[in-house]
């Protein structure tokens, strides 16, 4: 657990003199950052020693409430441990008006020891495998979002571009096209800015598979935790810009019924000590030329999927994503060159020679999902796991429903998951379980608009 420095504070207060509040952002078990803000007096103090709050803050279900079914993993009183700064993380918060920044904050135990129950430190442990075997992953993420506007009828509706010289929507998909990044050049100018303020790598961005959606890149690292780190703040970035322009960003999985989800692509290689990307075969001459380290790790995610999916699809509304013929993963499958799969293998060189894990929603939990990535890789390795075929490029790929689509059986895959708790930790996914399950409940109690549209008059 790499921790900030008082030396490190110094250092940003001089380039950043004008800073009067701090907000210590923790991320949660959704992957939603709850916030302390402090004032420059206590900065020292923090920077320091940290800041006592409850560990019930990272366990806190999607409405922001303490799940009551958390008696047998918590002690009595919902007692204070350390909140600790991230190095690395102090960055001004560029959509303010308030001279506020920001640092990315970590839970302990009084006595230093990393909390078990911080999604970030599950993804530490997660990795440790992988390095204890002279490994290291380098990893990117991709994410999808819509920006919205409120609609004549005062529901979300997508921001969509105007026909030029009017005040007409422009109608279509119109995948990648110029017109929907100059529309909103001021929001995506401004997100730039603050990626680059926030040492967030933004690179490629461009307009989706539908209207009023984006898609925007960061830079392979070689450290996944930071990777995640860079994901849940470009959230962050997307939201609090749009919030600036008057707009709104969500990372919905599917927040339209006509409209294509969203969702959260990984891609990951994988190097030795001596920096040699493990999952190509250089003396291979097919296409493409992967190792048998490759295979392995394809087949262990495979086969750990259908267990992960309470954590790639972690809300009522991720599963309205995964629909037969939306192009979402549906099947623990993979191929070359081929983004109807699971798992697919980019074109490529050798050096950079990885796997694009697709399953995840936007809505996911970034630091679990690679924690989930990461148990697999490790298992599929350490267990020689052989996947079924590889779909080759340009194959017709035949639609099987084999993961779990629906919320209550991936939570039942999932409380009897044989190998994530071996990396997450018995403890961490017991309680993950217990406040999804008490989630999906509370949701399936409410009677919702569509109860009435259905039923009021027919029943």
């Amino acid at each position: 657990m790499s921790i900030a420095s008082h030396k490190e504070l110094q250092a940003f207060l001089k380039q950043y003199p004008e800073i009067t509040m701090l907000e210590l952002l923790m991320p949660d078990l959704n992957g939603i950052l709850r916030c302390k803000r402090i004032p420059a007096s206590e900065f020292d103090s923090f920077l320091n020693h940290g800041v006592k709050g409850p560990e019930s803050t990272v366990l806190l279900n999607v409405l922001g409430e303490f799940c009551q079914e958390l008696d047998f993993v918590m002690a009595e009183g919902d007692p204070d441990k350390l909140i600790l700064p991230v190095a690395n993380s102090l960055a001004p918060i560029t959509w303010l008006k308030s001279d506020t920044a920001q640092i990315l904050a970590t839970f302990a135990q009084l006595d230093g020891d990393p909390s078990e129950y911080d999604c970030r430190n599950a993804l530490i442990n997660a990795l440790k495998p992988l390095y204890s075997m002279g490994l290291k992953p380098v990893v990117a993420t991709e994410l999808e979002f819509y920006l919205v506007e409120a609609g004549p009828d005062g529901l979300p509706k997508p921001k969509l571009g105007k026909v030029p010289g009017t005040s007409t929507d422009q109608v279509g998909t119109q995948y990648a096209m110029p017109e929907d990044l100059w529309d909103q050049d001021d929001f995506l100018e401004d997100v730039r800015r603050a990626c680059e303020a926030q040492n967030v790598p933004m690179t490629t961005v461009h307009s989706e598979f539908s209207p009023g959606q984006y898609e925007i890149n960061l830079h392979h690292v070689d450290d996944p935790v930071a990777a995640c780190d860079h994901g849940i703040l470009l959230k962050r970035i997307v939201k609090g810009v749009a919030r600036q322009h008057g707009l709104a960003a969500t990372f919905m999985a599917k927040p339209f019924t006509e409209l294509t989800g969203s969702g959260l692509h990984i891609h990951c290689s994988l190097y030795n000590a001596q920096g040699e990307n493990i999952f190509a075969d250089l003396d291979s001459d097919q296409t493409p030329a992967i190792s048998d380290n490759l295979r392995y790790a394809i087949g262990g995610l495979a086969e750990t999927m259908a267990e992960s999916m309470a954590i790639f699809a972690p809300n009522a509304n991720s599963y309205r994503r995964l629909i037969p013929g939306n192009f979402a993963p549906l099947a623990p499958n993979w191929g070359y060159n081929h983004r109807d799969v699971s798992l697919r293998i980019p074109v490529s060189e050798h050096r950079d020679r990885r796997v694009e894990h697709r399953v995840a929603g936007a809505d996911a939990n970034p630091y679990l999902v690679m924690a989930a990535l990461a148990a697999g890789i490790h298992h599929g390795l350490t267990h020689q796991c052989d996947p079924d075929e590889m779909i080759e490029e340009g194959e017709e790929m035949i639609e099987e429903i084999i993961l779990p689509r629906l919320w209550p059986q991936a939570l039942d895959k999932f409380d009897m998951a044989a190998v994530l708790p071996n990396y997450l930790g018995a403890k961490y996914c017991r309680m993950y379980g217990t406040v999804k399950r008490g989630e999906c409940e509370q949701f399936s109690a409410q009677v919702s608009n569509i109860d009435y549209n259905w039923y009021l008059r027919s029943m």
